[in-house]
């Protein structure tokens, strides 16, 4: 039993990244409690023309379980993509807790009054309860879901699955839409979390481009001008 726990966390010795949710878990409950009335207002005029459809808390919520299956898919299947998609969260969630400690930042646009009454609006309900409307930007919904996308679309278990990479995007789309419509965030946080997931994209993924494209051009070239 001591040899198979020993043989055990060798193999899977690649999850002590999995320590940096203590650091974050803690930050953010630090900000939770700390910002609530003395912050910079995030706003946009766009903002106020986009309805709330309290639908959208089912991919909200289905966020969390998005992240998780990628984290744990790779995890499992390829330690190398597992590394990748842990730097391009956390680097992002880092850079995240790093500006709402130093801009303080919330929103006014959560409705008032529902208009409606049906199970959706009672999630929503619940999700106002346990989620302040303060740090804000850049969206972690919106750049996690980026990034979960992108490592599903560089792995090379997936390549073949094309339902799960269309799903994948589908899921990734109604996510990044769930924040503005039920009024989570404001669309100059979609923007930033776009932003960020872009220039993180470069950084983790852009070596893979880089090498791809020699082999598809580089052989060629080469054999015309030898």
């Amino acid at each position: 039993m001591k040899e198979k726990l020993k043989a055990f966390f060798c193999r899977y010795r690649h999850g002590w990244v999995m320590s940096y949710f203590c650091i974050y878990l803690m930050w953010f409950a630090y900000l939770e409690r700390t910002v609530t009335r003395r912050f910079h207002v995030i706003h946009m005029p766009v903002d106020d023309y986009i309805p709330f459809i309290e639908v959208f808390v089912v991919p909200y919520f289905l966020w969390f379980g998005y992240v998780a299956l990628a984290v744990a898919f790779f995890f499992f299947t390829n330690v190398q993509d597992y590394y990748k998609l842990c730097i391009f969260l956390f680097v992002g969630m880092t850079v995240f807790l790093v500006v709402s400690t130093v801009y303080p930042n919330g929103h006014y646009l959560r409705p008032r009054v529902f208009e409606r009454d049906n199970i959706f609006v009672t999630m929503v309900k619940g999700l106002y309860m346990v989620d302040t409307p303060t740090n804000l930007f850049p969206s972690i919904h919106v750049y996690n879901s980026i990034g979960v996308h992108f490592s599903i679309m560089h792995s090379s278990r997936l390549k073949e699955k094309k339902w799960v990479r269309r799903g994948s995007f589908a899921l990734m789309v109604s996510i990044v839409a769930s924040t503005v419509f039920l009024k989570q965030h404001s669309v100059f946080d979609v923007i930033t979390g776009c932003s960020m997931a872009v220039v993180m994209y470069t950084l983790v993924y852009g070596g893979e481009l880089l090498a791809s494209r020699r082999r598809v051009y580089g052989r060629p070239y080469r054999e015309l001008n030898s």
